[in-house]
Protein backbone atom coordinates (compact mmCIF):
# COMPACT_ATOMS: atom_id res chain seq x y z
CA UNK A 1 0.00 0.00 0.00
CA UNK A 2 1.26 3.27 -0.98
CA UNK A 3 2.03 6.10 2.02
CA UNK A 4 -0.28 8.56 0.02
CA UNK A 5 -3.23 6.11 -0.37
CA UNK A 6 -6.29 8.08 1.40
CA UNK A 7 -9.28 6.42 3.13
CA UNK A 8 -12.28 8.85 3.15
CA UNK A 9 -14.30 9.09 6.56
CA UNK A 10 -18.07 10.42 5.53
CA UNK A 11 -21.73 10.89 6.21
CA UNK A 12 -24.71 11.27 4.54
CA UNK A 13 -26.68 14.63 4.97
CA UNK A 14 -29.97 15.93 5.13
CA UNK A 15 -29.94 16.55 1.40
CA UNK A 16 -28.21 12.77 0.70
CA UNK A 17 -24.83 14.24 -0.68
CA UNK A 18 -21.99 12.39 1.10
CA UNK A 19 -19.34 15.09 2.94
CA UNK A 20 -16.28 13.80 4.90
CA UNK A 21 -13.03 14.50 5.21
CA UNK A 22 -10.01 11.84 4.17
CA UNK A 23 -6.93 10.45 5.81
CA UNK A 24 -4.25 8.43 5.12
CA UNK A 25 -4.52 5.29 5.75
CA UNK A 26 -1.31 4.98 7.32
CA UNK A 27 -2.94 6.75 9.90
CA UNK A 28 -6.19 5.42 10.31
CA UNK A 29 -5.73 4.30 13.79
CA UNK A 30 -6.14 7.29 15.37
CA UNK A 31 -9.61 8.83 13.58
CA UNK A 32 -10.97 5.35 14.26
CA UNK A 33 -10.41 6.08 18.04
CA UNK A 34 -11.35 9.37 18.25
CA UNK A 35 -13.03 10.96 14.92
CA UNK A 36 -12.33 13.58 13.06
CA UNK A 37 -13.82 17.07 13.47
CA UNK A 38 -16.92 18.26 12.55
CA UNK A 39 -19.17 21.00 12.71
CA UNK A 40 -23.02 21.42 12.98
CA UNK A 41 -23.46 23.96 10.20
CA UNK A 42 -22.36 21.38 7.74
CA UNK A 43 -25.57 20.10 8.33
CA UNK A 44 -27.52 23.04 7.21
CA UNK A 45 -25.48 22.56 3.41
CA UNK A 46 -28.04 22.36 0.88
CA UNK A 47 -27.56 20.23 -2.22
CA UNK A 48 -26.87 23.14 -4.62
CA UNK A 49 -24.31 24.76 -2.47
CA UNK A 50 -24.69 27.14 -0.41
CA UNK A 51 -25.70 26.99 3.34
CA UNK A 52 -29.41 27.36 4.27
CA UNK A 53 -29.82 30.52 5.67
CA UNK A 54 -31.93 30.85 8.74
CA UNK A 55 -30.54 27.59 10.00
CA UNK A 56 -30.21 26.22 13.36
CA UNK A 57 -26.67 26.12 13.69
CA UNK A 58 -25.37 28.90 13.09
CA UNK A 59 -21.17 29.23 13.09
CA UNK A 60 -20.75 27.76 16.63
CA UNK A 61 -20.28 23.85 18.06
CA UNK A 62 -18.01 21.26 17.38
CA UNK A 63 -18.82 17.85 16.18
CA UNK A 64 -16.97 14.68 15.57
CA UNK A 65 -17.04 11.70 12.67
CA UNK A 66 -16.72 8.76 14.09
CA UNK A 67 -16.39 5.62 11.68
CA UNK A 68 -17.85 2.56 11.92
CA UNK A 69 -14.96 0.15 11.50
CA UNK A 70 -17.17 -2.65 9.92
CA UNK A 71 -18.46 -0.27 7.01
CA UNK A 72 -14.88 -0.01 5.85
CA UNK A 73 -14.83 -0.83 1.50
CA UNK A 74 -12.54 -0.33 -0.96
CA UNK A 75 -12.19 -0.52 -4.64
CA UNK A 76 -9.00 -1.43 -5.79
CA UNK A 77 -7.01 0.63 -8.42
CA UNK A 78 -7.15 -0.38 -12.02
CA UNK A 79 -4.42 -0.78 -14.48
CA UNK A 80 -5.50 2.85 -16.22
CA UNK A 81 -3.90 4.55 -13.37
CA UNK A 82 -7.31 5.01 -11.45
CA UNK A 83 -6.20 5.32 -7.43
CA UNK A 84 -8.36 2.73 -5.34
CA UNK A 85 -11.64 4.18 -3.64
CA UNK A 86 -11.55 3.31 0.05
CA UNK A 87 -14.03 5.00 2.52
CA UNK A 88 -15.76 4.10 5.99
CA UNK A 89 -18.94 5.55 7.09
CA UNK A 90 -19.36 7.79 10.27
CA UNK A 91 -21.73 8.24 13.21
CA UNK A 92 -22.18 12.23 14.11
CA UNK A 93 -21.42 12.17 17.76
CA UNK A 94 -20.72 15.04 20.47
CA UNK A 95 -17.13 15.44 21.48
CA UNK A 96 -17.84 13.02 24.66
CA UNK A 97 -18.89 10.28 21.76
CA UNK A 98 -22.29 10.18 22.56
CA UNK A 99 -24.85 10.51 19.61
CA UNK A 100 -25.78 14.02 18.41
CA UNK A 101 -29.78 14.13 18.13
CA UNK A 102 -29.49 14.99 14.09
CA UNK A 103 -26.97 11.88 12.94
CA UNK A 104 -29.29 10.37 10.51
CA UNK A 105 -27.72 7.36 10.90
CA UNK A 106 -28.66 7.50 14.72
CA UNK A 107 -32.12 8.34 13.71
CA UNK A 108 -32.31 4.94 11.67
CA UNK A 109 -30.83 3.13 14.70
CA UNK A 110 -33.50 4.61 17.38
CA UNK A 111 -36.48 3.14 15.23
CA UNK A 112 -34.80 -0.03 14.81
CA UNK A 113 -34.55 -0.20 18.52
CA UNK A 114 -37.99 0.76 18.54
CA UNK A 115 -38.82 -2.51 15.78
CA UNK A 116 -36.57 -4.29 18.41
CA UNK A 117 -38.58 -3.48 21.56
CA UNK A 118 -42.16 -3.08 20.03
CA UNK A 119 -42.24 -6.71 18.21
CA UNK A 120 -39.12 -8.09 19.23
CA UNK A 121 -38.13 -8.26 15.19
CA UNK A 122 -35.50 -7.30 12.79
CA UNK A 123 -35.76 -5.42 9.42
CA UNK A 124 -34.17 -6.52 6.47
CA UNK A 125 -33.92 -4.13 3.68
CA UNK A 126 -32.39 -3.39 0.33
CA UNK A 127 -32.53 -0.30 -1.69
CA UNK A 128 -32.66 -0.88 -5.34
CA UNK A 129 -31.79 2.30 -7.45
CA UNK A 130 -32.39 3.61 -10.88
CA UNK A 131 -29.10 6.07 -12.64
CA UNK A 132 -28.42 6.97 -15.70
CA UNK A 133 -25.34 7.44 -17.47
CA UNK A 134 -25.04 11.47 -18.43
CA UNK A 135 -22.94 11.16 -21.50
CA UNK A 136 -21.31 8.14 -23.60
CA UNK A 137 -18.25 6.59 -22.19
CA UNK A 138 -14.82 7.19 -23.48
CA UNK A 139 -15.01 4.44 -25.48
CA UNK A 140 -17.22 5.64 -27.89
CA UNK A 141 -20.91 4.76 -27.05
CA UNK A 142 -23.37 5.74 -29.73
CA UNK A 143 -25.31 8.15 -28.76
CA UNK A 144 -28.14 7.21 -30.50
CA UNK A 145 -30.99 6.14 -27.98
CA UNK A 146 -31.22 2.22 -27.28
CA UNK A 147 -34.26 0.00 -26.82
CA UNK A 148 -35.24 -0.11 -23.23
CA UNK A 149 -34.59 -3.16 -21.61
CA UNK A 150 -32.49 -4.39 -24.40
CA UNK A 151 -29.39 -6.70 -24.06
CA UNK A 152 -27.85 -4.31 -26.79
CA UNK A 153 -28.31 -1.19 -24.14
CA UNK A 154 -26.29 -3.07 -21.76
CA UNK A 155 -23.35 -3.56 -24.22
CA UNK A 156 -23.46 -0.86 -25.47
CA UNK A 157 -22.39 0.79 -21.76
CA UNK A 158 -19.29 -1.87 -21.59
CA UNK A 159 -17.08 -2.15 -19.93
CA UNK A 160 -19.12 -0.36 -17.25
CA UNK A 161 -21.36 -2.76 -16.36
CA UNK A 162 -18.73 -5.62 -15.64
CA UNK A 163 -16.71 -3.31 -14.08
CA UNK A 164 -19.25 -2.16 -11.65
CA UNK A 165 -20.43 -5.53 -10.97
CA UNK A 166 -16.79 -6.25 -9.95
CA UNK A 167 -16.59 -3.34 -7.86
CA UNK A 168 -19.72 -3.82 -6.13
CA UNK A 169 -18.59 -7.20 -5.44
CA UNK A 170 -15.33 -6.23 -4.13
CA UNK A 171 -16.81 -3.85 -1.39
CA UNK A 172 -19.53 -6.54 -0.41
CA UNK A 173 -22.25 -5.53 -1.26
CA UNK A 174 -23.67 -8.39 -3.21
CA UNK A 175 -25.04 -6.80 -6.24
CA UNK A 176 -27.45 -9.24 -7.89
CA UNK A 177 -28.14 -8.27 -11.39
CA UNK A 178 -27.16 -5.47 -13.45
CA UNK A 179 -30.13 -4.60 -16.43
CA UNK A 180 -31.03 -1.75 -18.73
CA UNK A 181 -34.04 0.12 -17.87
CA UNK A 182 -36.44 2.10 -19.61
CA UNK A 183 -34.79 5.81 -20.05
CA UNK A 184 -32.20 5.86 -22.27
CA UNK A 185 -28.68 5.32 -20.71
CA UNK A 186 -30.56 4.01 -17.80
CA UNK A 187 -29.55 1.72 -15.48
CA UNK A 188 -30.62 -0.59 -12.45
CA UNK A 189 -28.50 -3.08 -9.98
CA UNK A 190 -30.44 -4.86 -7.11
CA UNK A 191 -28.56 -5.87 -3.86
CA UNK A 192 -29.28 -8.82 -1.84
CA UNK A 193 -31.19 -7.74 0.73
CA UNK A 194 -29.03 -6.64 4.26
CA UNK A 195 -30.51 -6.53 8.29
CA UNK A 196 -30.69 -2.84 9.71
CA UNK A 197 -28.15 -0.07 9.39
CA UNK A 198 -26.24 -2.10 6.73
CA UNK A 199 -29.11 -1.52 4.37
CA UNK A 200 -28.79 2.09 4.21
CA UNK A 201 -25.36 1.61 4.65
CA UNK A 202 -25.19 0.00 1.43
CA UNK A 203 -27.25 2.72 -0.31
CA UNK A 204 -24.70 5.17 0.22
CA UNK A 205 -21.80 3.29 -0.62
CA UNK A 206 -23.57 1.60 -3.91
CA UNK A 207 -24.37 5.43 -5.31
CA UNK A 208 -20.68 6.17 -4.34
CA UNK A 209 -19.01 3.34 -6.34
CA UNK A 210 -21.65 3.71 -9.28
CA UNK A 211 -20.01 7.33 -9.56
CA UNK A 212 -16.41 5.80 -9.13
CA UNK A 213 -16.90 3.48 -12.00
CA UNK A 214 -18.52 6.21 -14.05
CA UNK A 215 -15.71 8.32 -13.75
CA UNK A 216 -13.36 5.43 -15.08
CA UNK A 217 -14.80 5.36 -18.01
CA UNK A 218 -15.43 9.31 -19.18
CA UNK A 219 -19.09 9.35 -17.83
CA UNK A 220 -21.00 10.86 -15.10
CA UNK A 221 -23.55 8.66 -13.28
CA UNK A 222 -27.01 10.59 -12.11
CA UNK A 223 -29.99 9.37 -9.48
CA UNK A 224 -31.36 12.45 -10.35
CA UNK A 225 -35.48 11.79 -9.54
CA UNK A 226 -36.04 12.89 -13.22
CA UNK A 227 -33.30 13.81 -15.74
CA UNK A 228 -35.95 15.35 -18.26
CA UNK A 229 -39.59 15.70 -17.52
CA UNK A 230 -40.66 13.92 -20.98
CA UNK A 231 -38.71 10.92 -19.93
CA UNK A 232 -38.86 8.07 -17.10
CA UNK A 233 -37.41 9.07 -13.55
CA UNK A 234 -34.57 7.77 -11.67
CA UNK A 235 -36.36 6.14 -8.53
CA UNK A 236 -35.09 4.14 -5.25
CA UNK A 237 -37.77 1.78 -4.09
CA UNK A 238 -37.25 0.26 -0.74
CA UNK A 239 -37.52 -3.54 -0.28
CA UNK A 240 -38.45 -4.72 3.32
CA UNK A 241 -39.48 -7.27 5.76
CA UNK A 242 -39.25 -8.06 8.83
CA UNK A 243 -37.77 -11.07 11.34
CA UNK A 244 -38.61 -12.34 14.49
CA UNK A 245 -36.00 -12.97 17.11
CA UNK A 246 -35.25 -16.32 15.38
CA UNK A 247 -35.30 -15.18 12.23
CA UNK A 248 -38.35 -16.60 10.90
CA UNK A 249 -40.16 -14.14 8.47
CA UNK A 250 -43.10 -12.14 10.11
CA UNK A 251 -45.35 -10.86 7.15
CA UNK A 252 -46.16 -14.07 5.61
CA UNK A 253 -49.68 -15.87 6.06
CA UNK A 254 -51.20 -17.73 3.35
CA UNK A 255 -54.72 -17.63 4.54
CA UNK A 256 -54.63 -13.94 4.46
CA UNK A 257 -54.80 -11.91 0.79
CA UNK A 258 -51.95 -11.69 -1.36
CA UNK A 259 -50.19 -13.68 1.69
CA UNK A 260 -49.51 -10.87 3.80
CA UNK A 261 -50.11 -11.17 7.56
CA UNK A 262 -52.32 -9.22 9.38
CA UNK A 263 -49.28 -7.34 11.25
CA UNK A 264 -47.57 -6.69 7.79
CA UNK A 265 -51.22 -5.12 6.67
CA UNK A 266 -51.06 -2.97 10.04
CA UNK A 267 -47.54 -2.02 9.28
CA UNK A 268 -48.57 -1.45 5.31
CA UNK A 269 -51.56 1.03 7.01
CA UNK A 270 -49.34 3.03 9.21
CA UNK A 271 -46.94 3.87 5.61
CA UNK A 272 -50.00 4.66 3.76
CA UNK A 273 -51.78 6.53 6.70
CA UNK A 274 -48.51 9.14 7.03
CA UNK A 275 -48.06 8.84 2.96
CA UNK A 276 -48.57 12.28 2.82
CA UNK A 277 -45.78 13.58 5.20
CA UNK A 278 -43.62 10.98 4.69
CA UNK A 279 -43.16 12.10 0.78
CA UNK A 280 -40.92 14.93 2.03
CA UNK A 281 -38.11 12.75 3.72
CA UNK A 282 -38.19 9.86 0.97
CA UNK A 283 -39.02 12.60 -2.26
CA UNK A 284 -36.94 15.23 -1.07
CA UNK A 285 -35.89 17.55 -3.93
CA UNK A 286 -37.92 20.17 -5.95
CA UNK A 287 -38.25 18.00 -9.01
CA UNK A 288 -39.26 15.10 -6.82
CA UNK A 289 -43.20 15.62 -7.03
CA UNK A 290 -43.38 15.31 -10.93
CA UNK A 291 -41.79 12.30 -10.91
CA UNK A 292 -44.64 10.52 -8.09
CA UNK A 293 -48.04 11.05 -10.30
CA UNK A 294 -50.49 8.39 -12.51
CA UNK A 295 -48.88 6.88 -15.62
CA UNK A 296 -44.92 7.28 -14.84
CA UNK A 297 -44.57 3.51 -12.98
CA UNK A 298 -43.83 5.33 -9.74
CA UNK A 299 -46.43 5.82 -7.13
CA UNK A 300 -49.06 7.16 -8.64
CA UNK A 301 -51.89 5.95 -5.81
CA UNK A 302 -51.61 5.70 -2.33
CA UNK A 303 -52.26 2.28 -1.74
CA UNK A 304 -51.44 -0.76 -1.11
CA UNK A 305 -51.01 -3.39 -4.43
CA UNK A 306 -50.25 -7.02 -5.44
CA UNK A 307 -48.10 -6.80 -8.26
CA UNK A 308 -48.76 -3.39 -9.64
CA UNK A 309 -46.03 -0.81 -10.17
CA UNK A 310 -48.35 2.28 -9.53
CA UNK A 311 -48.94 1.49 -6.00
CA UNK A 312 -47.01 3.63 -3.25
CA UNK A 313 -46.51 -0.34 -1.39
CA UNK A 314 -46.07 -3.02 -3.70
CA UNK A 315 -46.50 -6.42 -2.74
CA UNK A 316 -43.92 -7.93 -5.60
CA UNK A 317 -44.98 -11.59 -7.05
CA UNK A 318 -44.30 -14.98 -4.95
CA UNK A 319 -42.15 -17.22 -7.41
CA UNK A 320 -42.89 -20.79 -7.13
CA UNK A 321 -40.32 -21.65 -9.96
CA UNK A 322 -37.79 -23.76 -8.56
CA UNK A 323 -39.79 -24.81 -5.22
CA UNK A 324 -39.01 -20.93 -3.65
CA UNK A 325 -40.50 -20.55 -0.48
CA UNK A 326 -43.30 -17.79 -0.37
CA UNK A 327 -42.59 -16.56 3.49
CA UNK A 328 -39.44 -16.44 2.57
CA UNK A 329 -39.98 -14.07 -0.52
CA UNK A 330 -42.81 -11.95 1.09
CA UNK A 331 -42.30 -8.32 1.48
CA UNK A 332 -43.19 -4.93 0.41
CA UNK A 333 -42.00 -2.67 -1.76
CA UNK A 334 -42.01 1.58 -1.07
CA UNK A 335 -41.92 2.72 -4.61
CA UNK A 336 -42.32 6.54 -3.34
CA UNK A 337 -38.54 7.58 -2.85
CA UNK A 338 -35.44 8.68 -4.68
CA UNK A 339 -31.79 9.36 -4.09
CA UNK A 340 -32.36 13.19 -2.75
CA UNK A 341 -33.63 11.32 -0.42
CA UNK A 342 -31.01 10.25 3.08
CA UNK A 343 -31.59 6.63 3.44
CA UNK A 344 -31.34 6.43 7.29
CA UNK A 345 -34.46 9.13 7.26
CA UNK A 346 -36.25 7.44 4.72
CA UNK A 347 -35.93 3.81 6.18
CA UNK A 348 -36.56 4.99 10.07
CA UNK A 349 -39.53 7.63 8.53
CA UNK A 350 -41.48 3.61 7.09
CA UNK A 351 -39.82 1.60 10.11
CA UNK A 352 -41.72 4.29 12.76
CA UNK A 353 -44.90 4.50 10.28
CA UNK A 354 -45.58 0.85 10.35
CA UNK A 355 -44.77 0.70 14.16
CA UNK A 356 -47.92 3.36 14.41
CA UNK A 357 -50.16 1.17 12.50
CA UNK A 358 -49.12 -1.77 14.72
CA UNK A 359 -49.93 -0.25 17.83
CA UNK A 360 -53.06 1.74 17.01
CA UNK A 361 -54.23 -1.48 15.33
CA UNK A 362 -55.11 0.33 12.02
CA UNK A 363 -57.30 -1.81 9.51
CA UNK A 364 -55.57 -3.54 6.66
CA UNK A 365 -55.53 -1.12 3.72
CA UNK A 366 -57.57 -2.63 0.58
CA UNK A 367 -55.87 -4.16 -2.29
CA UNK A 368 -55.54 -2.64 -5.21
CA UNK A 369 -56.54 -5.63 -8.02
CA UNK A 370 -56.35 -3.01 -11.30
CA UNK A 371 -54.37 -0.19 -13.05
CA UNK A 372 -55.07 3.10 -11.16
CA UNK A 373 -55.77 5.13 -14.78
CA UNK A 374 -58.95 2.96 -15.01
CA UNK A 375 -60.41 4.24 -11.38
CA UNK A 376 -62.36 7.38 -10.79
CA UNK A 377 -64.81 8.74 -8.39
CA UNK A 378 -64.97 7.21 -5.18
CA UNK A 379 -62.58 4.69 -6.27
CA UNK A 380 -60.19 6.78 -7.33
CA UNK A 381 -60.19 8.56 -4.02
CA UNK A 382 -60.36 5.43 -1.81
CA UNK A 383 -57.25 4.18 -3.19
CA UNK A 384 -55.25 7.55 -3.39
CA UNK A 385 -55.04 8.51 -6.93
CA UNK A 386 -52.63 11.01 -7.26
CA UNK A 387 -52.45 11.54 -3.83
CA UNK A 388 -48.93 12.33 -2.84
CA UNK A 389 -48.22 15.95 -2.52
CA UNK A 390 -46.88 17.48 -6.30
CA UNK A 391 -44.67 19.59 -5.25
CA UNK A 392 -41.56 19.42 -1.99
CA UNK A 393 -43.69 22.83 -0.71
CA UNK A 394 -46.92 20.33 -0.18
CA UNK A 395 -44.48 17.65 1.27
CA UNK A 396 -42.87 19.90 3.67
CA UNK A 397 -46.40 21.46 4.43
CA UNK A 398 -47.60 17.87 4.94
CA UNK A 399 -44.81 17.29 7.47
CA UNK A 400 -45.51 19.96 9.17
CA UNK A 401 -48.81 19.25 9.72
CA UNK A 402 -48.55 15.78 10.68
CA UNK A 403 -47.60 15.65 14.56
CA UNK A 404 -46.90 12.06 14.59
CA UNK A 405 -43.97 12.23 11.93
CA UNK A 406 -43.20 15.56 13.04
CA UNK A 407 -42.63 14.23 16.43
CA UNK A 408 -40.26 11.69 14.97
CA UNK A 409 -37.86 13.66 14.68
CA UNK A 410 -36.07 16.05 17.09
CA UNK A 411 -36.82 19.60 17.13
CA UNK A 412 -33.48 20.66 15.82
CA UNK A 413 -33.08 17.69 13.39
CA UNK A 414 -36.78 18.95 12.48
CA UNK A 415 -36.00 22.72 12.30
CA UNK A 416 -32.41 21.85 10.33
CA UNK A 417 -34.24 19.67 7.72
CA UNK A 418 -36.70 21.76 7.01
CA UNK A 419 -34.49 24.91 6.83
CA UNK A 420 -32.48 22.85 3.52
CA UNK A 421 -35.72 21.91 2.17
CA UNK A 422 -37.02 26.04 1.97
CA UNK A 423 -33.42 27.25 1.04
CA UNK A 424 -33.64 24.36 -2.31
CA UNK A 425 -37.43 25.83 -2.61
CA UNK A 426 -35.95 29.66 -2.76
CA UNK A 427 -33.15 28.98 -5.18
CA UNK A 428 -35.20 27.07 -7.63
CA UNK A 429 -38.52 29.47 -7.41
CA UNK A 430 -37.95 30.94 -10.71
CA UNK A 431 -36.86 27.83 -12.64
CA UNK A 432 -39.19 25.55 -15.09
CA UNK A 433 -39.28 22.10 -14.68
CA UNK A 434 -37.22 21.29 -16.97
CA UNK A 435 -34.21 23.93 -15.54
CA UNK A 436 -34.70 22.43 -12.41
CA UNK A 437 -34.26 18.88 -13.61
CA UNK A 438 -31.17 20.08 -15.19
CA UNK A 439 -29.91 21.71 -12.13
CA UNK A 440 -30.41 18.43 -10.01
CA UNK A 441 -28.78 16.32 -12.52
CA UNK A 442 -25.47 17.80 -12.06
CA UNK A 443 -25.89 17.60 -8.01
CA UNK A 444 -27.47 13.42 -7.96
Amino acid sequence: MSDAELVALVCCDLGAIVRGRSVLATELAGPLRDGVGWVPANHALTPLGPVADPNPFGSTGDLRLLPDARTRVRVSADAHGHEPLELLLCDIVELDGTPWECCPRGFLRDALRDLDSVLGARLRASFEHEFQLTAPPAAGWPRSPALPFSLDAQRRAEPFPRQLMAALAEAGLEPERFFAEYAPRQFEVPLAPSEGLAAADRSVVLREIVREVARRNGTRASFVPLADPAEAGNGLHIHFDLLDADGRPLLYDAARPAGLSELGARFAAGVLAHARALSALTAASPVSGARLRPHRWSAGAVCLAQRNREALLRIPPLVALGGGDPAAQLHLEYRGADASANPYLALGAIVRAGLHGIREQLAPPPLLERDPAELGGEEAERFGVGALPATLEESLDALAGDTIVRGWLSPLLYDAYVSVKRAELAATRDMDLEAACARYGEIY
